[in-house]
């Protein structure tokens, strides 16, 4: 294990990041527990997650593990987040790359000269609707879609009342979902004059809490909403981090195709971590 090592703090809309450069940081010397004590908000560096990006066949390798140490299939701000910091270690160009990840190979690219990024996802099977699951008042419809990774979408009256936390943490541990559970997506309109006219906030596993953003969410969200007859893609959606994402694609009656999910993926901060 290196004595010291360097690390890079991104966020993508809220949703923070401990990035690691796999050519100098082997994956064994990560184990959860370690990826824990990084995560931790008091005696850590503080994130919802931790990436160890690697070139691989042309392209780079993102492993994504939550902040309880778990390995997570994908998450798309992470992704985002990927694709700049991989321009910025030399590992490929801005002017696009293929993203290998544990839910297969995604196109992406970074977008202008700051710090927005966007990503190719796979098609999407057209959302579930759920009459298993009992919904609360102001629950006007849920919906199950799998974007990388399981998500539920409940279409809300009012978004701001919403108890995340306890109600989130409900629907994540529900029976309909077991054994890996889903993560939580609310939505609701906002307020004329906003950036956006639909906003969302999310209960994410594996960090077990509100998170300020969910990159693969909002494009649950985004079909979710196009299917219900709410909107039509491309489709602005704000993040509970005040950031809002974009999501266009096509669709038919059984599949949303050629989707491309738009956000930040901004370097906070470069630090050194002490050895053990």
């Amino acid at each position: 294990m290196n004595t010291e090592v360097t690390f890079y703090k991104m966020t993508g809309s809220g949703n923070d990041f401990v990035f690691l450069d796999g050519r100098t940081e082997p994956l064994a010397d990560w184990p959860a527990e370690r990826i824990r004590q990084v995560c931790d908000r008091r005696s850590g560096v503080g994130a919802d997650g931790v990436v160890l990006l690697t070139p691989d066949k042309g392209g780079v390798r993102m492993v994504y593990f939550n902040a309880d140490g778990s390995r997570a299939d994908l998450c798309g701000n992470a992704a985002l987040c990927s694709t700049r910091l991989a321009a910025v270690l030399g590992m490929a160009g801005e002017g696009g790359m293929q993203l290998h990840t544990d839910s297969g190979i995604l196109e992406t690219r970074s977008v202008g000269p700051g710090w927005a990024a966007e990503l190719r996802l796979p098609d999407i099977d057209a959302p579930e609707g759920l009459t298993a699951v009992a919904r609360d008042a102001g629950e006007r419809r849920m919906a199950r879609v799998t974007v990388g990774v399981p998500h539920l979408v409940v279409l809300v009256d009012d978004l701001a009342s919403v108890n995340v936390s306890d109600r989130g943490r409900a629907l994540r541990r529900h029976a309909a979902f077991a054994p890996d559970g889903v993560n939580v997506n609310f939505v609701g309109k906002q307020a004329e004059g906003q950036d956006s006219p639909w906003a969302m906030r999310t209960y994410e596993r594996g960090v077990e809490g509100e998170t300020l953003a969910c990159g693969t969410g909002t494009v649950a969200v985004a079909v979710s909403l196009a299917t219900w007859s709410l909107t039509s893609l491309p489709v602005r959606i704000a993040s509970q981090g005040g950031n809002v994402f974009s999501v266009s694609g096509s669709s038919d009656d059984a599949a949303f195709r050629d989707l491309w999910l738009c956000g930040e993926g901004r370097l906070v901060f470069r630090g050194i971590l002490p050895g053990s």
